[in-house]
C-alpha cells in the first residue's frame, strides 16, 4: 500500500482520489479551496456536462491537442465507462443534444456529492483550505509536498490535479505548471480557450444580448475556410459568444495572433440564395407601398433589424416598389454573409479550459507518470491537453485519473 498525495480537489483529482483509493492506498487530497469541485460545479452552465456519449472517432476528433497521447486513457476509462461509474454513485443521466451527457437532476452539485461520498467510502482524506507550496523530490523521485502553513507531508506518490488557470475565481491559478517547471518538466505555452472573441465593427455592439439560433459560422483566414459550424451563438457588448463561436475559439487562438480572420454568419442558411431572394421578394409584395426600413420585421429580430437596415446600403426611407434587383440582391447577399472581423480571444477569466500545459512528451501515456520523476503523475487540464465543448474536456480529466489512481504500485 502507498500513500497517495493529489493536489487539487477538482474533477481530475477526486477520479484519481477514488480509484486509488478503491486499489487500497492510502490517499490523501490538498485542496486549496474550500470545497471540493469549485469548478466542476460551474461546467456546463451548472449542469455538469459529465461526458460525450458519441463514439470512440468522435472523441478523438474532438480533442485539439495531442489527440493520440490519450489512445491509452480514452480506451482504458470510456466515455462509457464513465456513464457507468456516474450510474453506479446514484448519479442517474440522459443524453441530450449533440450527445452531450447530463445528470437528470441538471444539478453539478449531485456529481460532486456522488464523488464525495465515494471518496469517503474509499477512505481518502480530505483536507480542505490546504494550498501546496513545493513539490519535493530527491533523487529522481518524489519525496514530499510543502504544505503553505509550512508542514511537510512525507509520500510514496503524488499526482498533479490542480486544473489550468482559466475561471482563476475558482482557484485555478496555475500552480501546476509552477509545480511541473520546477521538477524540471517543460510548460508548452498557455492561451485562453473555448472562450468568446472579440470584434471590431461597431455595430455589432448594437446587437448585445442577441442570441441567434440555427445559424452557419464560418472562419476565414484569407480565402481558406479554417472553421465551420452550424448552431447558436450570442453577441455581447465586446464581441461574439455562444456555443458555435467558443468551439471555433479553440482552433483559431494562434491564427488570431496572426490577423485578418473574418468570422461569416449565414443567418438564414435553411434557404439557399435563390430561395431566400424570393422570400424577400414576397415580403417586399406585400408591403410595396411603405418604406424599407417598415417592410423587413419578419425577417429579422427587433434588434437585429436596424444593423441589417444599415447594412443593406439601401435608404431607409425608400419606398419598397423603389427598391431595385441590384440593391434587393445585395441585401440578400448580406443577409447570408454576415461579415465581422476577429480582433482576438478574451482572457482567462472568461475562459472555461487552458489551452497548453505540461508536455505529454514527457509523461507515460499509460500511466500518466512522469518520465523525469519517479512517482509524480499529472493528470487533466495541467497537461496540455484540450477539447472542444460537449463533455470532452471531462472526459480527459476522468481518463488521464483513472489511469494514475490504478497505475501506482
Amino acid at each position: 500500500m502507498s500513500k497517495v498525495l493529489i493536489i487539487g480537489g477538482g474533477a481530475a483529482g477526486m477520479m484519481a482520489g477514488i480509484f486509488a483509493g478503491r486499489n487500497g492506498h492510502e490517499v490523501h487530497i490538498y485542496e486549496k479551496n474550500e470545497k471540493l469541485g469549485k469548478k466542476l460545479f460551474i461546467t456546463g452552465k451548472g449542469r455538469c456536462n459529465i461526458t460525450n456519449a458519441g463514439d470512440m472517432d468522435t472523441l478523438f476528433a474532438s480533442v485539439t491537442t495531442n489527440p493520440k497521447f490519450l489512445y491509452s486513457g480514452f480506451y482504458s476509462f470510456t466515455n462509457e465507462q464513465a456513464v457507468e461509474f456516474f450510474e453506479e454513485l446514484g448519479v442517474r443521466t440522459k443524453v441530450e443534444r449533440g450527445n452531450r451527457v447530463f445528470p437528470v437532476s441538471d444539478h453539478s452539485s449531485d456529481v460532486i456529492s456522488a464523488m464525495s461520498r465515494e471518496l469517503q467510502r474509499v477512505h481518502a482524506a480530505v483536507h480542505l483550505n490546504s494550498g501546496v507550496k513545493e513539490i519535493r523530490t530527491r533523487e529522481g523521485r518524489f519525496h514530499s509536498l510543502l504544505l503553505l502553513n509550512g508542514e511537510e507531508i512525507r509520500g510514496d506518490a503524488c499526482i498533479v490535479a490542480t486544473g489550468g488557470v482559466s475561471y482563476p475565481s475558482t482557484g485555478s491559478t496555475g500552480d501546476g505548471y509552477r509545480f511541473a517547471r520546477e521538477s524540471g518538466h517543460r510548460v508548452t505555452e498557455l492561451s485562453p480557450s473555448l472562450v468568446p472573441i472579440e470584434t471590431q465593427e461597431e455595430d455589432v455592439k448594437e446587437l448585445q444580448g442577441l442570441s441567434l439560433r440555427n445559424v452557419n459560422a464560418c472562419i476565414y483566414q484569407g480565402k481558406k475556410k479554417v472553421y465551420e459550424e452550424f448552431g447558436e451563438m450570442l453577441f455581447t457588448h465586446y464581441g461574439v459568444s455562444g456555443p458555435i463561436i467558443i468551439s471555433a475559439s479553440s482552433i483559431i487562438g494562434k491564427k488570431l495572433k496572426e490577423g485578418g480572420l473574418r468570422l461569416v454568419i449565414d443567418l438564414k442558411p435553411a434557404l439557399s440564395f435563390e430561395q431566400l431572394d424570393a422570400r424577400v421578394l414576397r415580403d417586399f409584395e406585400e408591403n410595396r407601398n411603405k418604406q424599407f426600413k417598415n417592410a423587413v420585421d419578419k425577417l429579422f429580430p427587433a434588434k437585429l433589424k436596424p444593423v441589417m437596415i444599415a447594412r443593406s446600403g439601401i435608404d431607409p426611407e425608400k419606398k419598397v416598389n423603389e427598391i431595385s434587383r441590384e440593391e434587393r440582391h445585395r441585401f440578400v447577399t448580406e443577409i447570408k454573409n454576415f461579415e465581422m472581423t476577429l480582433v482576438k480571444l478574451r482572457d482567462f477569466k472568461e475562459a472555461i479550459i487552458t489551452k497548453g500545459g505540461v508536455d505529454v512528451k514527457q509523461i507515460d501515456p499509460g500511466t500518466m507518470e512522469s518520465k523525469l520523476v519517479e512517482g509524480l503523475y499529472f493528470i487533466g487540464e495541467v497537461l496540455d491537453l484540450d477539447a472542444l465543448t460537449g463533455g470532452f474536456n471531462l472526459q480527459i480529466a476522468w481518463s488521464t485519473a483513472y489511469l494514475a489512481g490504478i497505475s501506482i504500485q
